[in-house]
């Protein structure tokens, strides 16, 4: 394909697969098998090793050489697999995957024209993909339906539009990947067919939607689909234009709408302006890695407890600040960034750590959460007070942590208010020099610290221990902590 097409003058870029990784099912296949073997060789080197890592001693899963070794299979075990080998089961799936694609990428290297582009479009957060891996094409697009009766929205009319996050969390993420750019190949342009429900969107919710994305910094927008089908699998999918292959749908209206305002939009555009200081004084690095969402969604701890709401529920408070935030990974230099959050950042090493540190001594505002740095890489339990790697950078003397039942729920004093929780609390004793600015007001350790304060060299770090349903504690710690450091805030929707 790549030396037929590759000079073609109406070929513009190529999409490599359509949303690799997407229906998150697992090959038990005897090839993957094999091919599981070889990568866990290639990681541990000796089945001694492996053992070590994975803990085998424990209910006497101890392997004598890699050959026994099955991909872990819920179907196969009388109780959840070993968390260990699930962990490398997915970074094994996220590295074939990635491998899959940066291959395909290599091959239309040597073949196409410098002009033409090449991409993949993933669906965010969806086991086995990691955008981290995927490097070798030229940037990484994403795919997104909003209205499909997944989630309600905001407001009576919500789920006519979709959540926010669901959009600007991807914008903010897959702009800080490859190339430092991306486009969405997929946006519904009305109803689907294979929701949970199907309702109409809202008219301009489509237009909406396209905005959301050139905010967020996206280059294009992509529907699917033109034409709604006559026949096949998704014939009540819309298109741009309707079952009579002629008319407009209203969402093929409102993308005409878009085509004729993107042309007032481009002779208006400033190639010289950049973003306001009172802006960028409020820019925020967000700290995700993938690693951390497959080791906490396997061992959540509590039914309540979902890796993504917690996270998005700093992301949609900071963005109620109107603070810009990049979705980052290790690999980024965080000196860029005023404030820096690591929400529930479990898996970590002693290098993280100092980064942190050197990071805060010369100015930046830390913000970290519960279950941050309770475990190594491979997801090991420090042989250390729980923790341990962060107490000294967060001012911490000790840790445990608590849940309450779905029904009871206790209180946290911050300020002159009192906030309800019942989802997580990391129960804190503070070092010296550290500041309390919020204690729990019940249960047995009633009075013991829930979020604590230290100035660090020229910056500060903040440990928020409690985890609320409606996020009004989290949102005024970390607006006290901008307050604080003397960055103003907006208080939007």
């Amino acid at each position: 394909l790549a030396m037929r097409y590759g000079n073609h003058p109406a070929v513009i870029g190529w999409q490599i697969d359509n949303e690799p990784g997407h229906y998150g099912v697992v090959d038990y296949s005897e090839n993957a098998q094999l091919k599981f073997r070889i990568w866990l060789q290639k990681k541990y080197g000796t089945i001694d090793k492996l053992n070590d890592t994975w803990g085998t001693s424990f209910w006497s899963e101890t392997y004598q050489n890699f050959e026994q070794i099955r991909l872990p299979n819920q179907q196969e075990v009388p109780e959840k697999p070993n968390p260990h080998a699930m962990l490398d089961l997915n970074r094994f799936m996220a590295d074939e995957l990635a491998g899959f694609v940066n291959m395909q990428a290599d091959i239309l290297r040597r073949h196409i024209h410098k002009d033409q582009w090449i991409t993949t479009n993933l669906i965010p957060v969806f086991n086995p993909v990691d955008p981290v891996r995927i490097d070798h094409t030229d940037f990484l697009t994403y795919t997104r339906y909003l209205v499909t009766g997944h989630n309600q929205g905001i407001g009576s009319q919500g789920f006519r539009m979709g959540i926010p996050e669901d959009l600007g969390f991807s914008n903010d993420q897959f702009r800080n990947r490859v190339g430092k750019t991306f486009g969405v190949m997929e946006l519904q342009p009305g109803q689907v067919n294979w929701g949970v429900y199907n309702p109409q969107p809202l008219p301009g919710a489509v237009r909406m939607w396209v905005y959301h994305v050139f905010a967020g910094g996206g280059k294009f927008v992509c529907n699917y689909r033109f034409r709604q089908p006559l026949k096949g699998s998704e014939q009540y999918h819309y298109g741009m234009i309707m079952t009579d292959g002629v008319t407009l749908s209203p969402g093929g209206e409102e993308y005409v709408r878009i085509t004729q305002e993107m042309k007032k939009l481009r002779a208006a555009y400033d190639k010289k302006s950049r973003m306001p200081k009172q802006l960028a004084s409020r820019r925020i690095g967000l700290l995700f890695d993938m690693n951390n969402y497959w080791e906490m969604e396997f061992q959540r701890q509590t039914d309540q407890w979902w890796t993504m709401p917690h996270i998005h529920k700093y992301y949609n408070l900071l963005k109620s600040f109107a603070a810009p935030v990049d979705v980052i990974s290790e690999k980024e230099d965080f000196s860029g960034y005023p404030f820096l959050i690591a929400p529930a950042y479990q898996l970590l090493d002693n290098n993280l750590v100092e980064r942190w540190t050197e990071y805060v001594k010369n100015g930046g505002h830390l913000i970290l959460t519960y279950r941050t740095g309770q475990k190594d890489r491979d997801a090991k339990l420090w042989e250390a007070p729980l923790a341990a790697p962060i107490h000294q950078l967060a001012g911490i003397n000790s840790l445990y942590y608590d849940h309450l039942p779905h029904s009871l729920y206790g209180k946290v004093d911050f300020g002159s208010e009192e906030y309800a929780w019942n989802n997580w609390a990391d129960v804190l004793t503070s070092a010296a020099g550290t500041d309390v600015w919020a204690v729990y007001a019940d249960q047995f350790y009633k009075g013991a610290a829930s979020v604590i304060h230290r100035r660090l060299g020229k910056g500060t770090v903040t440990y928020i221990g409690t985890d609320t349903d409606d996020g009004k504690l989290e949102k005024e710690v970390v607006r006290r902590v901008y307050t604080e450091a003397g960055v103003p805030t907006e208080d939007l929707p």
